[in-house]
């Protein structure tokens, strides 16, 4: 962070070196001295964070420059000093943008110090807020977390890029793990609403009982446990994004309730009559057919096309092709670097075996398995047995390549003794075969590696 720039303006020399000198012995202010209002007028241009101002100087009053400085430089603040203590003209300077009155007395370089400290605070609280705010819409740039090159992807940017230029209503859809959060983060860090929160609400995770007060809030008293009054989500989202993802989800008792606040543009929390306004973007997703659950009864019709506007539908990862790769590497990079491992590589041989896998979890069972096989790879180089796919997926790891009947027959068996921890007979047993059959295996291949 850049050192606070402050400037002081006094006509009193023996005044303004004593509080050139008091700052000066903060390492981080950067301190300059003018004698008059109009050689800081000239100086204005280059913004300074503060400026300690005398009230009465000889060619201006402290009233005027105050205006001319938050006129020209809104974000410097102005500590106005005065050899008089007169309340009514401390308001008035406050109420025109001074951010405090100092009366010239043997305290004031205490109170001169703590004030100039809470300013230096202050900004370094927003600085550290925009720079937060600047990390979010950098990371949620279209091609940071979402990263495809398939057809089919190219195809969700380009719905995405037409849901940011216009506030229309988005539905998500697309299998669990397929990225309808990240989606939707996407959206909102790319839209007009972007300075605004964003707030996910998952509606599969939430108690029914305890759905209407996370959505509407409610107020001290309105059930028991309400020890407090709580915001809903729709206010905390106000001016945002609220996310509400497994929308299909939503309890039939609620969904009247959501609709009248989609029209009303209003909340009314839980044990209060009085409507609250709210401005928020809404955003659903679900990975249920919404039009099927509005046919079964389960879901209003009027609340379906309520909601209904542009649609995004996620692919599931085994349509997205080489896609597989690109995440794969992506999520290995951001592992290495936030765990400072050394960075790895996949063989020929995990690619393989990651292209042929139909990946039932998605993008987040992909992640989890090249983070699991970044830790168990002992080189610079993931192998294929790093790739630890579950066992309900043997057979289409099995499959992924032509091999002989007697290759395929030694991968049976080696698996079903990994499983087993090696126990031939308990192996045999589940197999069907004879134990001579597997020990001549074992002999001919021995003991399997690991799985």
């Amino acid at each position: 962070m850049n050192k606070l720039s402050i400037y002081v303006v006094e006509d009193d020399e023996w005044f303004r070196e004593f509080i050139s000198y008091t700052l000066s012995l903060v390492p981080e202010y950067e301190v300059r001295t003018f004698e008059s209002g109009r050689a800081l007028e000239e100086a204005l241009p280059e913004r300074p964070d503060v400026v300690t101002l005398d009230f009465r100087l000889p060619d201006t009053d402290g009233g005027t420059l105050l205006k001319k400085i938050k006129a020209q430089s809104p974000e410097t603040e102005v500590i106005i000093i005065s050899e008089q203590k007169n309340v009514s003209t401390a308001l008035d300077l406050l109420k025109s943008g001074a951010y405090d009155y100092l009366v010239k007395s043997k305290e004031m370089r205490d109170l001169l110090l703590n004030t100039v400290g809470h300013i230096g605070k202050n900004r370094a609280l927003r600085q550290r807020i925009d720079s937060l705010e600047q990390e979010v819409e950098k990371k949620y740039r279209f091609g940071a977390n979402l990263i495809g090159a398939s057809p089919a992807f190219k195809e969700v940017f380009s719905l995405i890029e037409k849901a940011t230029v216009a506030n229309i209503n988005v539905m998500i859809t697309g299998d669990t793990g397929t990225g309808k959060e990240e989606v939707a983060r996407a959206i909102h860090f790319n839209s007009p609403m972007r300075k605004g929160p964003f707030m996910a609400v998952n509606m599969a995770a939430i108690p029914r009982e305890l759905a209407e007060s996370e959505l509407f809030g409610h107020e001290r008293g309105a059930f028991t446990g309400a020890t407090g009054m709580r915001r809903g989500k729709f206010e905390e989202a106000n001016n945002g994004t609220l996310f509400l993802d497994e929308i299909g989800d939503l309890d039939p008792s609620l969904q009247s309730k959501l609709l009248r606040v989609l029209q009303d543009k209003q909340v009314v929390r839980v044990g209060s009559a009085k409507p609250i306004r709210i401005n928020c973007r809404l955003l659903v997703a679900t990975h249920k057919n919404l039009q099927a659950e509005v046919r079964a009864g389960r879901f209003r019709e009027d609340l379906y096309y309520r909601l209904f506007g542009l649609q995004v539908k996620l692919p599931p990862l085994r349509e997205r092709g080489s896609d597989v790769l690109l995440l794969a590497n992506h999520f290995i990079s951001k592992f290495t670097n936030a765990n400072n491992l050394p960075l790895k590589s996949l063989s020929a041989g995990a690619q393989q075996k990651l292209r042929a896998y139909p990946f039932p979890g998605n993008v987040r069972e992909l992640r989890s398995l090249v983070e699991l096989a970044v830790v168990m790879a002992n080189g610079d180089e993931i192998q294929p047995h790093d790739i630890q796919i579950g066992e309900d997926h043997f057979i289409t790891d099995l499959l992924a390549t032509e091999q002989t009947l007697e290759e395929y027959n030694r991968r049976i068996i080696f698996h079903f003794l990994r499983k087993y921890d090696n126990n031939v007979v308990t192996t045999a047993g589940k197999l069907g075969i004879g134990k001579s059959t597997i020990y001549r295996m074992l002999k001919e291949n021995g003991k399997p590696a690991g799985p």
